[in-house]
């Protein structure tokens, strides 16, 4: 890659940091080689430590969608801050956010803001156990919610196994009551509802998946996660930490049309800030300390600085043009690089869903974890590696999405298309 300013930087990282990062996936484990450290960046640009400038398409992994450092938003956030980083009370920023979230998921009627992910994550399922009063939660193989104890599970040899903890450090006892299925299975995820209904609180599902690349659901998938749920008590949990504001205005559940029992979002709703939520109807959310007997709390969350940030990104968003945009320059970038599979006769496919989208080394389609596993790994490192040395940054591994952002330019598309088209043929072998 010829960046040394990186590679002393890992260095002396890996002295300080486990694996020299703050979350595993920036190691670039899986495809080899030294991290990017990046120094700032604009629009759809990054600029590594070195100077060195990059398309990018990780997109600070989505928040990203009016692109890099966004000056309405910068300059928002700048105002915000110097009015006080934090309170720990009440703001009329968090009344203006929630009603903003409640406009645009209609499934939402009240909503509580937390700091990440995997809080939204955590909390909506607490919240359902409580609601339902019952143990059991369901997820799919490959679907990644956050790192709480219990959604770290890896699915075991049948269709619907109750898994073993997926790390370390982590009580099998903290995993009983999860139970794995395959994504896009609607005849397994029946016969576990005929088996154990009863016991089962809720349903958590990726709406689109993208922890394994990015999976669409079959269609009926998700509307009959909603109808096994409603049809046993139990609550269906739409995980859009990722696609949320980012496949359509109201998310996934918008873009078809359903209306989950809870909703969990993160990511764009933020604006790049550490913002994220969990919602739904006003029966289930008023369980919720201080109303009701489920406890949650967080010194930072709603936090004004960070609310501010995602409050523009979601106005800057209502732009008619916006998705419209969005979905032709991910079509675009699909087209051009399926197209430069065909003409390099490379066996791969890519998958998209509005400004999110996979190429996979394997001839598709993928539809679950277990095809997505057949991908050619190895194949995917070279060509990685490729990409980088002619400046395009793409997520440094197979099993994630790339995101698109409002910055992306046809010119970035066409350039980006000429590159995977000769880092398909620099990878076809190995060097």
């Amino acid at each position: 890659m010829g960046d040394p300013k990186s590679d002393e930087l890992i260095r002396e990282a890996e002295s300080l940091m486990p694996g020299g990062v703050n979350s595993p996936v920036r190691a670039f484990r899986a495809v080899g080689g030294h991290p990017v450290f990046v120094e700032r960046a604009r629009g759809s640009r990054i600029f590594g430590a070195d100077g060195r400038e990059y398309i990018d398409y990780v997109g600070s992994w989505g928040p990203a969608i009016l692109g890099h450092a966004d000056p309405e938003v910068v300059r928002a956030v700048q105002e915000r801050a110097a009015a006080g980083l934090s309170f720990g009370a009440p703001t009329a920023l968090e009344v203006r956010f929630a009603r903003a979230i409640k406009e645009r998921y209609p499934s939402i009627e009240m909503l509580r803001c937390v700091s990440s992910g995997t809080e939204a994550t955590m909390s909506a399922l607490r919240v359902a156990r409580g609601y339902t009063r019952r143990s059991v939660i369901v997820k799919f193989d490959g679907a990644y919610h956050g790192h709480a104890d219990a959604l770290l599970v890896k699915a075991g040899s049948g269709a619907a196994t109750f898994g073993n903890p997926d790390s370390a450090g982590i009580p099998d006892g903290m995993v009983a009551t999860t139970a794995t299925l395959p994504y896009n299975d609607v005849p397994a995820l029946g016969a576990l509802f005929s088996a154990r209904g009863r016991e089962i609180a809720a349903v958590i599902v990726e709406p689109v998946a993208g922890n394994m690349g990015c999976v669409p659901p079959a269609p009926g998938f998700l509307a009959a996660i909603i109808e096994l749920c409603e049809a046993h008590g139990a609550l269906a949990i739409f995980d859009e930490v990722m696609t949320g504001s980012r496949v359509a205005r109201g998310g996934a559940q918008g873009l078809y049309g359903l209306k989950p029992h809870l909703t969990c979002l993160g990511k764009v709703v933020g604006g790049g800030m550490p913002l994220a939520a969990y919602g739904g109807s006003r029966e289930v959310m008023q369980l919720v300390s201080p109303l009701g007997p489920v406890y949650q709390a967080g010194t930072l969350s709603g936090n004004p600085v960070a609310v501010t940030a995602g409050l523009v990104t979601l106005e800057r968003l209502e732009a008619p043009e916006s998705y419209a945009r969005l979905e032709a320059l991910g079509a675009r970038l699909e087209a051009g690089m399926t197209a430069a599979l065909s003409e390099t006769k490379t066996n791969g496919c890519v998958q998209r869903v509005g400004s999110m989208l996979t190429l996979f080394f394997q001839a598709g389609p993928v539809t679950d974890f277990r095809t997505a596993l057949g991908s050619d790994t190895a194949r995917f490192s070279r060509f990685h590696a490729a990409l980088l040395a002619e400046g395009v940054y793409w997520p440094p591994s197979q099993f994630e999405a790339a995101f698109l952002s409002l910055a992306h330019t046809d010119a970035d598309i066409e350039r980006t298309i000429a590159v995977v088209r000769s880092a398909l043929e620099r990878s076809a072998t190995a060097n």
